[in-house]
């Protein structure tokens, strides 16, 4: 039998060399620069660094932050990332495998390093996916106040293949239908309803896109880049509601495909037929993490429009649109929104952290959002069961 220790450490290694690589994705990205080349050099002697230069958090301790040979300065965070990274791995593990009431439960009371192996690492890695892009995207968001829609893009996939697999690889059992909105351990919607408004807003999605494409649908703030994101946001004669409603037409397609497909579903002579399709894991799977990305987008982007409408200035940005998408794959729609919800807090407490010690420096909000959706997830059967509660005695 494989010792727990072992599985720590394998996790805290795995976990610091994944953080290596979002070092390179923190930098890089946003700077449309290839991931793969050239290797990693130091930026001040250009020359490449060696592999055992390049030893997650060891190597910077042992050279002292600095170039092996030109001695230049290497900023901590490139440490800090990969510590952090690799705590994560190691703290995800040890919540849903070892202790507490967040452990990974599967049919016949599996739990522990039993779930783990008999499936579980399936939904461990989708998690830990999520949680990689929320650290890579709030890290170049601190610093840019941009974060890459291709970072969004990437995780929304993973949870709408991962989701749609996953009930295929994980033994976790059938789809209950009275539970809507909730899981254990995937995204779970009432597939009656619920899945017809997905696969409406889904084909909407991809006429919006090819409108989009063809230059029918003007792109908002198109002209928009790195270096004048701070100019436009304190322009105040930048026609930001004009811009707004560029997003509005977009999303046209996609809120009346979503009615139409939903109450073309209702017919006696598609119902039947609908049904049947649902229940298919893969659909049944893709649907619900297609809704999730859906509700997750639809929280920030009304806040963005009715803020930006209202208040005449960009209110949250569409990087911050996609973030929650993305998050609401993987996590499902019910938890998406309680993590908007709730993210203000953070906030909040920023806010009053800045007060209280006088600082001025201001901080995007995707940081916000980011910790949310970990919370969230870490503490997700004390909101389900909340939730159920509230269900439940609602009728």
């Amino acid at each position: 039998m494989i010792p727990i220790w072992f599985y720590l450490v394998c996790a805290f290694a795995f976990g610091s060399c994944i953080g290596s690589f979002l070092n390179v994705v923190v930098y890089r990205l946003p700077r449309d620069r290839s991931l793969a080349f050239p290797p990693s050099m130091c930026p001040g002697c250009e020359k490449s660094i060696r592999f055992y230069d390049n030893i997650p958090i060891l190597s910077w301790l042992l050279l002292g932050g600095r170039c092996r040979n030109c001695k230049m300065l290497i900023t901590p965070r490139y440490m800090i990332i990969e510590l952090m990274t690799g705590l994560l791995f190691v703290a995800v593990f040890v919540l849903y495998f070892m202790y507490g009431e967040n452990r990974f439960e599967l049919l016949g009371g599996k739990i522990g390093i039993e779930a783990f192996q008999a499936g579980g690492w399936f939904f461990y890695l989708i998690h830990i996916a999520l949680l990689c892009c929320l650290l890579a995207a709030s890290a170049i968001d601190l610093e840019l106040w941009v974060i890459p829609l291709s970072l969004c893009w990437f995780c929304t996939i993973v949870g709408l293949v991962g989701t749609a697999i996953g009930r295929t690889i994980v033994d976790i059992g059938p789809p209950d239908p009275l539970i809507i909105g909730f899981y254990t351990n995937f995204p779970m919607v009432k597939s009656s309803t619920v899945t017809s408004l997905s696969a409406g807003a889904g084909v909407g999605l991809i006429i919006s896109m090819v409108l989009l494409m063809t230059g029918v649908i003007k792109r908002s703030y198109e002209d928009q880049g790195l270096e004048d994101v701070q100019e436009q946001l304190n322009d105040k004669n930048f026609p930001h509601r004009l811009e707004v409603t560029k997003e509005i037409v977009f999303l046209a397609p996609i809120i009346a495909c979503s009615f139409v497909w939903y109450m073309a579903c209702k017919l006696p002579v598609l119902a039947g037929r609908w049904q049947s399709w649902t229940e298919i894991l893969l659909v049944y799977g893709f649907l619900t993490s297609l809704w999730g990305y859906f509700v997750g987008c639809a929280v920030v982007w009304a806040t963005r429009i009715l803020g930006t409408l209202g208040f005449g200035k960009e209110a949250m940005g569409l990087g911050d649109v996609h973030l929650m998408g993305a998050a609401g794959a993987v996590i499902g729609p019910v938890f998406v929104v309680i993590a908007f919800f709730i993210a203000p807090f953070f906030g909040l407490a920023w806010a009053l952290y800045q007060m209280f010690f006088k600082k001025t420096r201001q901080i995007p909000y995707g940081p916000f959002l980011s910790i949310a959706v970990f919370a969230v997830m870490i503490f997700h059967k004390f909101f389900m069961e909340y939730m159920k509660n509230v269900y439940l005695s609602n009728g």
